[in-house]
């Protein structure tokens, strides 16, 4: 009786055993699987931010340009005021100046009259001739010629005026048409960056899209992961009872394993300290370093410059520039916050400035006001402009 009592028990144990042997291999496969298509999703979420990336740094640039064509327009704008402002005064000249003509013919014409009398009857003859004496001859006849020769000469001269004012007009009208033709053309430019701007924001907006659709997915299949995990532990507890009882490196080891598959649930990185250090230290001994727009080098940093030439010393490629830098690596929640993330505040744009979290709510960063310096974020400026936005650049 107890021999065949102890056949069914072993019998029994081993089908167990079995069961949750097949429930490990297919949770096994199903965790391969899961890790397979997270991977696969973190690489397109990964290369989804480096497209943000360069669409940022193509609408900056093209923003510069837009401020150059809107410069330009203002430029042309007021040339062309200017042109239309000669124009009219040489307008007002020139019609001064037929004004002037035509009042030295009117009083040409009654010198004229005036020297002839009688209803026209007496002639310059009349009036050189009608002298009494040689010496009244001689007067008449200088008089006669100074007035006439005085009256042609301005004449002539203001008709010479009117033809070189005329000409300036005419140069004026030409620049005129020179200027409204290259304002269109600039129109023309401003319409084209207006529209790619437009462009390059919907494209923007359809990858942060795609981003929060692949980081959904992502926590969707990390929450299915976890629980898979729980269930290889569950099962891996199950196929070892003694194991379980009373053991304490047992316990221990369980634990370890209950620990490392939440950790793998969270998707936790493992910290390289050396690299992350090796950066932070770079920046200590160029404390006070001045703030240099566009700097990269220990002469001069700007904030972004210094966060790629630190964690260059480290031999960690990062790009120079905010626009590009606010995607680099992966986004982690400041409750995750470690030393060596990057953080972002809300300066002149959002996301404007960035520094090194060293720890316990410092950074390390360039400072416009106070160079190279260590700031803390948990209170006045720098808490104030805080975005929230972190990323891990190293795993």
């Amino acid at each position: 009786m107890k021999k065949s009592f102890i056949t069914i028990t072993t019998v029994a144990i081993i089908g167990l055993t079995s069961n949750f042997a097949i429930d490990s291999v297919h949770a096994e496969k199903s965790l391969s699987t899961i890790q397979s298509e997270r991977s696969d999703i973190q690489n397109k979420l990964s290369s989804t931010e480096e497209e943000i990336a360069n669409v940022l740094v193509e609408l900056e640039e093209l923003n510069e340009e837009i401020k150059q064509v809107d410069s330009a327009l203002k430029s042309n704008q007021n040339m062309i005021d200017d042109t239309n402002a000669q124009i009219k005064t040489t307008e007002e000249e020139i019609a001064e100046l037929e004004e002037q003509i035509d009042t030295r013919y009117d009083i040409l014409g009654n010198r004229m009259v005036n020297y002839q009398k009688n209803g026209g009857n007496l002639g310059f003859l009349d009036v050189i001739f009608g002298s009494n004496s040689f010496a009244d001859f001689i007067s008449r006849l200088t008089a006669v010629n100074k007035i006439t020769s005085s009256d042609a000469d301005l004449v002539n001269q203001l008709e010479e005026d009117k033809e070189t004012v005329a000409k300036k007009l005419v140069e004026l009208s030409d620049l005129q048409i020179e200027l409204e033709g290259m304002q269109e053309t600039i129109l023309a430019q401003k319409e084209q960056n207006e529209a790619k701007k437009k462009e390059l924001s919907e494209k923007e907006n359809s990858l942060q899209a795609k981003i929060k659709d692949l980081q959904l997915k992502d926590s969707q299949l990390a929450s299915i992961e976890a629980q898979v995990n729980r269930q290889l532990a569950a099962n891996r507890t199950a196929s070892n009872p003694v194991a379980s009882s009373g053991n304490n490196n047992t316990s221990n080891s369980n634990g370890t394993l209950t620990q490392l598959s939440k950790n793998n649930s969270q998707s936790a990185p493992v910290v390289s300290s050396n690299v992350v250090q090796t950066a932070i230290n770079a920046g200590y001994p160029h404390l006070g370093t001045p703030y240099v727009w566009a700097g990269k080098g220990p002469g001069g940093f700007d904030c972004s410059g210094f966060v790629s030439w630190a964690y260059a010393q480290a031999g960690i490629s990062l790009p120079s520039s905010t626009a590009a830098m606010q995607y680099s690596g992966t986004k982690v929640s400041y409750s995750d916050i470690r030393p060596g993330d990057l953080v972002f505040f809300n300066t002149y744009k959002t996301n404007g400035h960035v520094g090194i979290y060293i720890g316990n709510g410092k950074f390390i960063g360039a400072q416009n006001s106070t160079g190279l310096a260590i700031a803390n974020m948990t209170s006045g400026y720098w808490k104030n402009h805080f975005s929230g936005h972190v990323r891990r650049v190293v795993n």
